[in-house]
C-alpha cells in the first residue's frame, strides 16, 4: 500500500466502527483526509481493535514521523557546560528521549476534542490508538481519576520516545496560590521519580498547566526550574532534563531563569 492508501484504509475502518458515520464521504485532498483521520482517532473510545488495523496504523504513523524528522535528545547541548538541564524549542512528539511528559487531564485518556491544539491531543494522535487503550487499562486498575500532581507511565508506541509520562497539573482560574505551586512542583517530582524507577536517563518536560489550565507562564517556569534543580541536587541517575517550549514567550522565560 502507498501512504495515501493506508490513510484511506484507516479512515474507512474507523468509519465502519460506528453507525453514526454512515454517509460520511472521504474527502479528496490530503489535508482534509489527514484531519478526518486524526479527528476519528481523537473521538474513538478505548475499545478493542484488530491486529491488521494496528499494523497499518503503525506503518502509517511511522512514515509520518519520518517525514517530520526526529530530534535526538542526546545531541542537545546543556544550558551550562557539564550541566544536565537543556532548553529546546520544538515539537515534543519529534523528540527522541527516554521519556516525554504529557500534560494530561484527570481522566488520563487523552483529549477527545477533534483536532484540538493541546499537547495531550497531539501526543495521542501521533502515538496511535494504543496509547488511549494503555491509559484506559491503568485507569481501570486504579479505579478513580488521576490526582493532580501525580504521574503515570506508558509506552510511547509510535513516538520516537520510549515512554510517555502522564501528569495532571493544577488548573488556575484566579490568583495563583502556594498550593497551586506545590501541586505543579509535585508534577515535576512525580515524573522524575517515575522516570528513575523505569531506568530513564533523559526526560523532556512540556510546560505543564500553562495551556487550557491557565497557570501563568512565568510562575510555571519558575516552579518547574526550581523543582527540577532541587531534584537533580539529590539524584545522579538522570543525565538530561529537557525543558521543551513551544511559544517564544516561554523560551524567553526559561532563558532568563536558566541564564542561557
Amino acid at each position: 500500500m502507498t501512504h495515501e492508501e493506508k490513510r484511506v484504509y484507516l479512515i474507512k475502518r474507523l468509519l465502519a466502527e460506528d453507525s453514526q458515520y454512515q454517509g460520511v464521504v472521504i474527502p479528496n485532498t490530503q489535508e482534509n483526509q489527514e484531519d478526518l483521520l486524526r479527528s476519528l482517532m481523537n473521538v474513538r473510545p478505548p475499545m478493542p481493535v484488530n491486529e491488521e488495523f494496528l499494523k497499518l496504523q503503525d506503518e502509517y504513523l511511522g512514515e509520518e514521523s519520518e517525514q517530520r524528522g526526529v530530534v535526538d535528545g542526546r545531541t542537545l547541548p546543556p544550558v551550562q557546560p557539564g550541566g544536565r538541564m537543556v532548553l529546546w524549542q520544538g515539537d515534543i512528539t519529534t523528540l527522541k528521549a527516554d521519556a516525554i511528559v504529557n500534560a494530561a487531564n484527570s481522566a488520563l485518556l487523552g483529549c477527545f476534542q477533534p483536532l484540538h491544539s493541546c499537547i495531550d491531543n497531539l501526543i495521542h494522535s501521533r502515538s496511535g490508538i494504543q496509547l488511549r487503550l494503555a491509559c484506559d487499562r491503568l485507569m481501570r486498575e486504579q479505579g478513580h481519576e488521576e490526582e493532580v500532581g501525580k504521574a503515570k507511565i506508558t509506552p510511547a508506541f509510535n513516538l520516537p520516545a520510549r515512554y510517555v509520562l502522564h501528569t495532571v497539573g493544577p488548573a488556575v482560574y484566579g490568583r495563583v496560590t502556594e498550593r497551586d505551586c506545590g501541586l505543579l512542583a509535585s508534577c515535576y517530582r512525580s515524573c522524575l521519580e517515575l522516570a528513575v524507577e523505569n531506568g530513564c536517563k533523559s526526560i523532556a518536560f512540556c510546560c505543564i498547566s500553562t495551556g487550557v489550565f491557565h497557570f501563568p507562564n512565568r510562575k510555571a517556569a519558575e516552579t518547574a526550574v526550581t523543582a527540577v534543580r532541587d531534584y537533580l541536587a539529590g539524584d545522579s541517575s538522570i543525565e538530561k532534563v529537557i525543558f521543551n517550549v513551544y511559544k517564544d514567550l516561554d523560551l524567553e522565560l526559561y532563558r532568563n531563569l536558566l541564564q542561557v
